[in-house]
């Protein structure tokens, strides 16, 4: 990372690294709070370090400081309680807490960024660990251990784009803003963020500050196209909008295109352990088939209906497991279930979500694409609720657009769903004003 910051400060020292309602940074600012951060974890011996912080431009700062001296950084997620900080320290031995939160139990990162001293010389080649925690959003949080040198792999082909202006609707925390990070270094552009990673606060700085690149999940650009529709202010002039995180319905690609006309739009499939992503640009539901051809920095395989990855910059292990001693050859099932359909590999939904519905399994995403086709829907969740007859039954959860008709939207619920098999027909529908989410993402686990 420091590298990245390094470059871009030595061609634009005063071009804004990020803007943020709270503070705004050059390039040069931030790799001199970096180097100053750094030396204070090597005056203070730091070897290892989580980063507990609400402002984005702190965590970067943080994040670069660890790469420079070779600590391992690890982020949490900023909207953590304080029982789960207590779980991840003791989960992941973190006797050491960066927090500008005054915690008691934290150095201030105040204290790193103003340390009188700074590191300018970096480790020499070898091993500088980074740890980045898993999205959580079907099971507990795990630790993927990465390295620096093996995650810069992915920049090494992005051109410099110093007018390109990025949202981080991702906390730092997650794999899409750690890798928006090392997007936006490398390409010498600007990071900006809101007040918060909500949708509304998203749209409030792309409008603030001309936004022309954003990327986020599907859940967060329904919510942002709600947004639009209830405040019917103007729309961001965007030129790029990219999704990743979650399956992608054809629905949503189709609202995108029809609101923010002048944006190109691109699927990214990514995971934490995987150490990179790959792009697709064809405006298409899936990946293309070809992806499952051998070679290449990203290649897939289907096992079982599962759809495995295999990278160039995978991580080394999970925390607490042994490393391998080839990461690069090492096939990785992404729990992610598919299917081969024509020249595309389609998501059908998580092997954690398969519903069973007396020994029929049922995939909730091709329910949860048709019911979304609805006008009048904003967001949707099917999932599994428990039967005392056939196991589970097929249950959704319905956000609905502002004065849309309930009683219609359940009739055209059932009517969208009548020529599915019976297993697969949603058998309760509630209407809901949320749904529950984390980092942006739609929470998903098993039967209710």
């Amino acid at each position: 990372m420091i590298e990245l910051l390094r470059a871009a400060a030595s061609e634009r020292p005063d071009h804004y690294a990020i803007r943020t309602p709270v503070r705004e940074l050059t390039y040069a600012q931030l790799v001199e709070r970096a180097e100053r951060a750094a030396g204070a974890l090597r005056d203070r011996n730091v070897q290892r370090f989580a980063i507990l912080e609400d402002d984005p431009a702190t965590t970067w700062t943080l994040l670069a400081a660890a790469s420079l001296v070779g600590a391992e950084a690890c982020v949490y997620p900023p909207a953590a309680s304080e029982e789960e900080i207590d779980r991840f320290r003791v989960k992941f031995a973190h006797d050491v807490l960066v927090s500008s939160r005054g915690r008691t139990d934290a150095l201030h990162s105040n204290e790193l960024e103003s340390f009188d001293g700074r590191v300018r010389d970096g480790l020499p080649s070898g091993q500088r660990p980074v740890l980045i925690l898993t999205s959580g959003t079907s099971g507990p949080a795990k630790g993927a251990e990465h390295d620096w040198g093996r995650l810069l792999r992915m920049t090494e082909r992005v051109e410099p784009t110093p007018h390109h202006r990025w949202l981080l609707s991702y906390a730092t925390n997650q794999f899409g803003g750690f890798q928006i990070l090392l997007h936006v270094a490398a390409s010498h552009a600007t990071l900006v963020a809101g007040a918060s990673f909500r949708p509304r606060d998203g749209l409030s700085a792309m409008r603030r500050w001309d936004v022309t690149h954003a990327s986020g999940t599907p859940t967060f650009w329904r919510f942002l196209l709600a947004e639009l529709v209830s405040d019917a202010g103007p729309v961001p002039a965007l030129r790029q909008i990219t999704l990743s995180g979650e399956a992608i319905p054809e629905p949503l690609l189709r609202q995108l295109r029809e609101t923010f006309v002048d944006a190109n739009i691109s699927q990214i499939f990514g995971a934490t352990e995987m150490g990179q992503t790959i792009t697709v640009r064809d405006g298409r539901p899936g990946l293309p088939i070809d992806f499952l051809d051998e070679g290449g920095d990203v290649t897939f395989r289907v096992v079982d209906g599962e759809l495995h990855v295999r990278t160039r910059s995978a991580m080394r292990a999970y925390f607490g497991e042994a490393p391998s001693d080839d990461a690069d050859s090492v096939w990785r099932a992404t729990g992610d279930l598919v299917e081969v359909v024509g020249d595309r590999i389609l998501f059908r939904g998580r092997k954690t979500e398969v519903i069973n519905v007396g020994g029929v399994k049922v995939h909730p995403l091709p329910i949860e694409e048709r019911v979304s086709r609805i006008d009048g829907i904003a967001l949707v969740h099917a999932y599994g609720r428990q039967n005392a007859m056939v196991g589970q039954i097929v249950a959704i959860d319905v956000v609905a657009l502002p004065g849309a008709d309930e009683d219609a939207l359940r009739a055209s619920i059932a009517q969208a769903c009548a020529d599915l098999a019976p297993a697969a027909r949603p058998r309760s529908v509630k209407f809901v004003t949320s749904l529950e989410t984390s980092g942006n993402k739609i929470s998903r686990g098993g039967a209710k």
